[in-house]
């Protein structure tokens, strides 16, 4: 196990390093980074596969040397039943949009540079989910900043250069003020250790030093997140993305702000959470909320909305969900938020890297030009790609958490754990957020359903230029088969057998809550 997690975070990093040779150009780089990505989600189910099931909240493959012994930080990383899951769907994510690159790499840079910086965006990802160490986990948290950067600045369409600033500049000064609760929290705990820190559950830590850490690293997990108000980076960094660069950028780094709250703050900081965990229930809701409204104006005739803007906006609204389970500090909740954690990855993956396709046949993702592509007949991506709609309609339903899919747990358990928040909490406070959390399932259902009845079976009363280029379009080819037909059996096996993730994550949960 110890080397099998070795090996999942040095491989990446190696490949990156290999690029920088010049004989691996042109696709001779694209094909490293699928058998380089092919390779790691291999190890990762390899870890998967040797995991003991019966101990998932003990650390398992566990490294622990000594790294920079005069800041007392050690490289330690281990696995447990919280970041496992997270660990194979981040190496799952990768591997397929390394994969999908073969299909069509985005013009902008070189092959080499775009294999490199993935696999460096890999390593990053994967180190954030093992690492053991407050400092190595802010230098994991920060590696990703740089090459989802250079993804989106150079391979990145209309308005990627300051889409691409907006995404550092925020991601960075939410950093900044993070490292100063990072190094605040480790300082007065006597340690840097996160197992140490998680067994100890703040003792010796005053309240009023647990509410300015959860306050500082939490401002910078909240950004990443996306929660509201600190989502506004989010909409233009998908919108000008590369599909891999969406795909990754929704299914993974958002993971990583509430990942975070989960392994650093709940356990670290007990009675700062508790203090603001409402304030944090609260903006978790208005995000929902916010979310679907925002969603609800793009996809309305005559908006000129992007598909891909509609669902990043959406994922405001289902991490929102997240974040309301977090805040809710019972193991029902946090379960829920690390089951919906899954969800919206494969779920919006999926989304993605359809849109994407649909962008790429269409020539565009304004939703008044999809819908007016089957202006004639009475039927779009139904009518002229049927495996294509029949697809985007499946993770359409799938995200509006409809019962059987990943969608629909992590939400209703979220709700849940709303229902009978911790000792402590406010439950006239809760229930109301729950109530509002609903509203937002309702929204979220029907802007959803409007865009399968607008770009799956379109509007004839709407005219687009699109309509004279609809016939000739190829339908789903090989390689997007192989890429998308992963996310929907999991989408689905998630479903219909929940207990897949949560006999992993309820054990863990309940031992960082002390037990409780």
């Amino acid at each position: 196990m110890t080397a099998l997690l070795l090996a999942l975070l040095a491989l990446p990093l190696a490949g990156a390093a290999a690029t920088l040779l010049p004989a691996l150009g042109g696709r001779r780089a694209l094909w490293l980074g699928v058998a380089v990505t092919g390779a790691d989600l291999a190890l990762a189910i390899a870890l998967a596969a040797g995991f003991d099931l019966h101990r998932p909240a003990a650390m398992q493959g566990v490294t622990n040397v000594a790294w920079i012994p005069a800041l007392n930080v050690r490289f330690h990383l281990g696995v447990d039943g919280i970041s496992l899951p997270l660990l194979v769907l981040t190496a799952l994510l990768t591997f397929l949009c390394a994969l999908y690159s073969l299909k069509k790499l985005p013009a902008g840079g070189s092959e080499r540079g775009w294999t490199g910086l993935l696999l460096l965006l890999a390593t990053g990802m994967l180190a954030t989910f093992a690492v053991l160490d407050l400092l190595l986990f802010f230098l994991a948290f920060e590696v990703v900043l740089v090459p989802m950067y250079f993804l989106i600045a150079r391979w990145g369409g209309e308005n990627r250069g300051p889409a691409a600033f907006r995404f550092i500049l925020y991601t960075l000064l939410g950093s900044a003020v993070m490292l100063l609760g990072l190094l605040l929290l480790g300082i007065k705990a006597g340690t840097f250790d996160m197992t140490a820190l998680a067994a100890d559950h703040g003792l010796g830590l005053s309240r009023g030093t647990q509410v300015i850490v959860v306050l500082a690293v939490g401002l910078g997990l909240a950004v990443k997140s996306p929660m509201w108000p600190f989502h506004s980076w989010l909409p233009d960094a998908h919108t000008a993305a590369p599909t891999a660069g969406s795909v990754l950028l929704a299914g993974v780094l958002l993971k990583m702000g509430t990942y975070g709250f989960v392994r650093v703050l709940i356990p670290s900081t007990p009675l700062g959470m508790h203090t603001l965990a409402p304030y944090l229930g609260a903006l978790a809701v208005i995000g929902i909320l916010y979310g679907s409204l925002a969603c609800l104006a793009l996809v309305r005739p005559g908006a000129k909305g992007d598909l891909k803007r509609l669902i990043a906006y959406s994922s405001v609204g289902h991490m929102g969900f997240v974040l309301l389970g977090i805040a809710t500090l019972t193991a029902t909740g946090i379960n829920g938020a690390l089951f919906a954690n899954i969800g919206h990855g494969l779920i919006t993956g999926l989304l993605f890297f359809l849109v994407g396709a649909v962008k790429d046949r269409y020539g565009t993702a304004d939703l008044d030009a999809l819908a007016g592509a089957g202006a004639d007949t009475g039927a779009a991506l139904y009518g002229r790609l049927p495996r294509l709609g029949g697809l985007l309609a499946f993770a359409a339903v799938a995200s509006l958490g409809l019962p059987g899919l990943a969608g629909f747990w992590g939400e209703l358990l979220a709700m849940l754990g709303s229902f009978q928040p911790a000792a402590g909490l406010s439950r006239p406070t809760f229930l109301t957020l729950m109530a509002l959390a609903g509203l937002g399932t309702l929204l979220t259902a029907a802007y959803l359903l409007s865009v399968v009845r607008r770009v799956c079976m379109g509007d004839p009363t709407v005219e687009s230029p699109a309509t004279a280029k609809a016939p000739a379009l190829a339908d789903v080819q090989g390689i997007e088969a192989a890429t998308w037909t992963p996310l929907v059996v999991l989408t689905v096996a998630a479903g219909l057998w929940p207990a897949l993730l949560l006999g992993l994550t309820t054990p863990a949960v309940k031992a960082l809550l002390g037990g409780s």
